[in-house]
């Protein structure tokens, strides 16, 4: 898949999406707090990807909209405020092939 703007902008706004989700699920789970429901992993593997792309977006392209880098950096401030829940591996999830994602799960 190429790294490009549209492609990123579909990832951030499946991330919001996301967590516009969780948080309503908190609520209708009694007002659990974001920080003990289970989905926070996932959702901070998420966010570690978004910024990843993001990252990488950067990197490849010169033209990249100062809105666009902006949510970047937004995604960035998140990230750092949700580090301790993201999956650990010997490799980002995302640069991991199908067998080592297998492996990594215990699949």
């Amino acid at each position: 898949m190429a790294t490009t703007v549209q492609n990123f902008i579909k990832f951030a706004n499946f991330y919001n999406q996301m967590a516009k989700t969780m948080s309503a699920i908190c609520v209708s789970k009694g007002g659990i707090p974001m920080e003990k429901y289970v989905g926070r992993f996932f959702a901070a593997d998420v966010l570690e990807f978004v910024v990843e792309y993001g990252e990488r977006l950067l990197k490849s392209k010169k033209d990249v909209a100062p809105d666009v880098v902006s949510v970047i950096d937004m995604f960035k401030k998140q990230l750092a405020g949700v580090k301790e829940w993201v999956t650990s591996s010997q490799k980002p999830i995302y640069e991991m092939s199908l067998e080592e994602f297998e492996r990594a799960m215990n699949i």
